[in-house]
């Protein structure tokens, strides 16, 4: 059995919205998402871009590729572009809207708008031949790309019940070519992301030159500012034959091929959604019985395609794809809406792909990656799927996979903050105690025991065996939710800073305890030297004071002496000149 690689990645990660929720994990069918420093990527050889993360994203982290530019050049080309649509385009197109996007489209350029409903029939009629040629054999039908790449990674032992016919969407494509010239290009528009990676296989080349999502169509027609308020009723420029227009829903494509009565028939399983999927084909295992399996990836069929952006429920766009149905029947045995031989015309093949990732793995390794989260008994595997996978093991070998990290774990998170918490309290240099309803004590750290000299022999006793229980008791009172004081513990020789409150859902009482002892110590020894200082300065002052009296006084005394000795002088001298 021969293998293939994956087709260009079309779903990936804007890393910069991601928000390590482990939501697209969780949602992701197949599990194509690695995470890596708490970052989802999508792994393209996993991925069946079905489109689920980017529904689910909570914060649009998940994105398809845009190829709404590469369309336009398209027109920028010499040649021309024909348009097929998908038929669930009236419920991403309800009410009116859907009787004037012909027109909307005729506007952007688009020489030929048709229906892909048209390769649906022949695609519906090719199939019926190929079930018709080996009725004993189960047959799987292939209009759903998603399904064909589940099918080829996840289920390779069913790849011979893949009906060797292409899609409609390459069935259209390979219609306009053959009955426009082969100069045209074509755009296809739908619901669907699976439909990008779809049309760069081999199996598909020459058919489609892009495909858009009715999203992208929303934004072109947006861009161009083109309202379809605006637009005239018109039709298509072809008309499918059959049932073909309820291909988006299911039982749609078998009712189409007229290969059983109804669905309620025993050899026809319509299914849709991963888990019908996954289910339907595990039927198949028991040995081939002759049955046919339609299915359709997304729940409730094409009408729930990722890129169905309406708000509405698919119910209602159900409803939608029905009423168009019944009032634009098409049209009854036209041989004209089938290619010559449409087995041959339409025929494709389907080939292996294994995933990188998909290597063998050895018990040793999961068993090493199951004891690295602390699970190594039975009772330790809680498989609660909050990490995303089924069960723990599961989970195990995501991990040696590289797909998935250790800390997606919840139990094993929770238990590792937990842990971490209790380091933090029993290293804390601050006292803590916990105290239950009536006072008493449930646990404290060392430092707390370092402060009041006790033990573990002290729990289950009331705090008022250590302290003053007052502070706590009016906690109990509910006269304050939080009390901050200081406290000389002086049987302890230690000064505490405390807080206390209280945790009310589980109606417990927390004290913790920052010994300031030494900085009232520090506090008092600068007040007894700011005081000495003082009270030398005061003397010093003092002193000086004295001795500037001192002074005083001896200079008065001298200054006296001075003028009574000058006033001698004066005498003596006048005394002198008198003589003479």
């Amino acid at each position: 059995m021969k293998t293939k690689t994956a087709a260009t990645q079309v779903v990936f990660t804007n890393k910069a919205r991601c928000r390590d929720c482990y939501r697209c994990v969780r949602h992701c069918p197949v599990k194509a998402i690695r995470m890596h420093d708490g970052q989802a990527s999508v792994e393209p050889d996993r991925c069946v871009a079905c489109g689920t993360c980017v529904r689910e994203c909570p914060q649009q982290a998940k994105a398809f590729r845009n190829d709404l530019d590469r369309a336009k050049h398209l027109f920028d080309e010499p040649g021309r572009v024909a348009c097929s649509l998908a038929p669930s385009f009236v419920a991403a197109f309800p009410g009116w809207q859907s009787s004037r996007l012909p027109s909307a489209l005729r506007r952007l350029g688009f020489d030929h708008v048709g229906e892909t409903a048209v390769g649906a029939y022949q695609v519906a009629q090719a199939t019926a031949q190929c079930v018709a040629a080996r009725p004993e054999q189960d047959h799987v039908c292939t209009a759903c790309p998603a399904v064909v790449s589940f099918v080829e990674i996840y289920r390779p032992g069913l790849l011979g019940t893949l009906v060797p016919i292409v899609s409609p969407m390459v069935a259209h494509g390979r219609h306009i070519r053959r009955a426009l010239g082969q100069d045209y290009r074509v755009v296809f528009i739908g619901p669907c992301i699976a439909k990008k990676a779809e049309a760069e296989r081999d199996e598909a080349a020459g058919a489609i030159d892009v495909v858009l999502t009715f999203v992208e169509l929303a934004q072109w027609l947006e861009e161009a500012h083109i309202d379809l308020s605006t637009c005239e009723e018109s039709g298509f420029d072809e008309s499918p034959a059959g049932d073909a227009r309820l291909f988006a829903l299911e039982g749609g494509a078998v009712r189409t091929s007229g290969m059983a009565a109804d669905l309620l028939d025993r050899t026809v399983i319509s299914v849709s959604g991963y888990e019908g999927l996954d289910q339907a084909l595990d039927e198949l295992n028991g040995g081939p019985q002759g049955r046919i399996v339609e299915p359709l990836f997304c729940a409730r069929g094409c009408v729930n395609g990722p890129a169905i952006q309406d708000g509405r429920n698919t119910f209602g766009r159900r409803a939608d794809v029905l009423n168009y149905a019944a009032s634009n029947p098409g049209r009854r045995g036209d041989r004209d809406a089938l290619p010559p031989d449409p087995v041959r015309d339409l025929a494709t093949g389907f080939a292996v792909r294994v995933p990188h990732s998909e290597r063998p793995i050895s018990e040793h390794r999961i068993k090493a990656a199951l004891e690295r989260v602390g699970k190594t008994g039975p009772e330790d595997f809680l498989n609660c799927g909050a990490c995303g996978y089924a069960g723990c093991r599961e989970k195990a070998i995501a991990v040696v996979q590289g797909l998935a990290e250790p800390e997606m774990c919840m139990p094993f998170t929770r238990r590792l903050a937990e842990q971490r918490v209790d380091r933090i309290i029993e290293t804390s240099p601050n006292g803590i105690v916990i105290l239950d309803d009536r006072l008493r004590i449930l646990s404290m750290n060392p430092a707390f025991q370092r402060f009041f000299m006790c033990s573990d022999a002290t729990c289950g006793q009331s705090i008022s065996c250590l302290m003053d229980p007052e502070p706590f008791e009016r906690l109990a009172a509910g006269q304050q939710k939080q009390i901050e004081l200081t406290v000389d513990h002086k049987n302890y020789h230690v000064i505490c800073h405390e807080i206390l409150y209280r945790m009310p859902e589980e109606d417990q009482y927390v004290g913790i305890f920052v010994n300031v002892t030494k900085s009232r110590a520090n506090e008092r020894e600068l007040d007894r030297i700011r005081a000495q200082t003082v009270t030398q300065a005061q003397e010093l002052l003092e002193q000086q004071i004295r001795m500037a009296e001192t002074i005083a006084a001896c200079l008065g005394e001298n200054t006296a002496r001075g003028e009574a000795l000058l006033h001698r002088l004066v005498e003596m001298t006048e005394n002198g000149a008198g003589k003479d």
